[in-house]
């Protein structure tokens, strides 16, 4: 019985209508997610330092011009300020991701959801650590921005993770492909 149930095991198929490229087979899979939110994580966190150390308190650089300028701003709330003093329930959601991501990354068999998976939990975590560990105080932690186009909200490289691997989720579904790996063609 216990052969029996080895050899199933072992011939199980995992989903299928991918390439190799699309479909990451056992730990790449998580390898992948892993390094991107890794990399998004610690570039955010750098850039934050840089900021924190030698930005505020200084005039803003313009680094195009009048379009874009680097300049230390905190953020109580969420993009565009959306949500002012509500940083406990930012942290809150921040959690829920990343719950949400370890839960899909068990059964994640495609190499560009874990790239978009990965940015989102990159950023994810990046703002999380400055809500956590930022001032005012625990958990109540204001994050850094400091990327300010003109007539744009300012932001930071979290922001921009997150929103890169959302767009990239909604491509990746319009494609009708799905994290397990199937594809689909309506």
């Amino acid at each position: 019985m216990a052969k029996a149930q080895e050899t199933a095991a072992d011939t199980a198929e995992e989903p299928t209508g991918g390439t190799d490229e699309v479909t990451g087979k056992g730990p790449r899979r998580i390898a992948v997610l892993l390094s991107v939110a890794a990399l998004a994580y610690v570039l955010d966190l750098l850039t934050k330092i840089w900021v924190v150390t030698s930005l505020e308190g200084h005039e803003p650089i313009e680094v195009i011009g009048s379009y874009l300028r680097f300049e230390a701003v905190r953020n109580a709330g969420a993009a565009f300020g959306f949500g002012q003093g509500m940083t406990i329930v930012f942290t809150v959601i921040a959690v829920t991701v990343v719950v949400v991501i370890a839960r899909i990354a068990r059964k994640l068999h495609s190499v560009p959801w874990a790239i978009a998976l990965g940015l989102l939990l990159g950023g994810a975590f990046g703002n999380l650590t400055d809500r956590i560990f930022r001032a005012p105080g625990f958990l109540q932690g204001h994050v850094v921005d400091f990327i300010a186009p003109t007539h744009f909200a300012v932001f930071n490289l979290a922001d921009s993770a997150i929103v890169c691997g959302g767009i990239l989720i909604v491509l990746l579904s319009f494609r009708g492909l799905d994290p397990d790996g199937t594809v689909h063609k309506d």
